[in-house]
């Protein structure tokens, strides 16, 4: 019966809370400008509008401009399946699940820079050229973050690496720093600021949006709800590694778990939207740079982790 209510909530997280993390960020901002904000539901209108659209396409495209927002939501919902929201607990959980999360983000992200260069586009194209760019710095951060918690956890699985023991608050500085790693990851991800900007439509500073411009109607749905899931699936992932309680401790623990779960995405979301709102996007020499942060707290992650272990150098 707890595996069913932890399915559920697991569910209604990966397919509903993103509607409500874009509406949060909005709604940060608007507050910080001095503005009401739209209804933290308003992104689901939106998206329910572009559904009745009808899509329209270049000539140039082929079968694979249509196809790739379908493996892009695909790709996201199958990654999230396999990452925790609840420490403890991952559907689709198995052995090294967390190497396969990574290389299934990859090929939902080849196929949206595939949708891109089919367009013919040379904005496009640069975008697309961008993400690979970006993609290739961010991803040894986070396989080399969570690949540190398999190391001081003993364990394979994703579900069980970010699971707390009984020395979880001696092992905080270890789960802080891989938490901001994944923080910078999910800002460059999701393409938020400082990694990217969503509000801008200036193709020389664009990222993720300039691959999307000849997507329109449920195409450009798909794709921007995709994005907004993949967002909150990286919040679910630092909310379950900061998660001081896990699925396999009891139904107190669990109930706790869970509301601990939703009180931490809900902050990390307001949190990027207090970010957007008192900084601007980093120019692109600096993006490396920011990206090398995380990398840089892995390490440090890595170092705690030597020591708690009795390794020395």
């Amino acid at each position: 019966m707890m595996f069913y209510c932890l399915l559920v909530f697991h569910l209604a997280i990966v397919l509903i809370a993103p509607i409500f993390s874009m509406g949060l960020i909005n709604r940060v901002k608007s507050l910080w400008a001095g503005r009401r904000g739209p209804r933290l539901n308003q992104t689901w209108f939106d998206l329910v509008r572009l559904l009745h659209k009808t899509p329209v396409y270049s000539v140039t495209t082929s079968w694979i401009f249509p196809i790739a927002p379908l493996v892009i939501l695909a790709t996201t919902i199958t990654a999230s399946l396999l990452s925790p929201i609840v420490p403890g607990f991952a559907p689709l959980g198995f052995r090294g699940d967390f190497v396969a999360f990574a290389y299934i983000l990859g090929l939902g992200k080849l196929f949206l820079m595939l949708g891109a260069l089919d367009t013919g586009s040379a904005f496009e194209g640069m975008g697309a050229s961008r993400e690979a760019t970006y993609s290739a710095l961010a991803e040894p951060a986070l396989l080399l973050g969570l690949g540190t918690l398999a190391w001081a956890s003993g364990s394979q699985s994703f579900q069980d690496l970010v699971m707390p023991d009984g020395s979880w608050f001696n092992d905080i500085a270890l789960r802080i720093l891989i938490g901001v790693a994944l923080m910078v990851v999910l800002l460059i991800e999701s393409s938020r600021v400082p990694a990217d900007d969503p509000c801008t439509h200036l193709e020389l500073t664009m990222v993720h949006e300039v691959m999307i411009l000849d997507h329109s109607g449920p195409e450009l749905a798909i794709v921007q709800y995709a994005s907004a899931m993949k967002m909150t699936m990286f919040a679910g992932i630092v909310a379950s590694i900061l998660n001081p309680f896990s699925a396999n401790s009891g139904p107190l623990s669990i109930v706790l778990a869970v509301i601990c779960s939703v009180v931490l995405i809900s902050a990390i979301a307001i949190f990027v939207g207090l970010i957007e709102s008192v900084t601007a996007r980093l120019r692109f020499r600096a993006l490396p740079l920011f990206t090398m942060s995380a990398f840089i707290a892995v390490l440090l992650a890595l170092v705690v982790t030597a020591g708690n272990q009795g390794v020395s150098p």
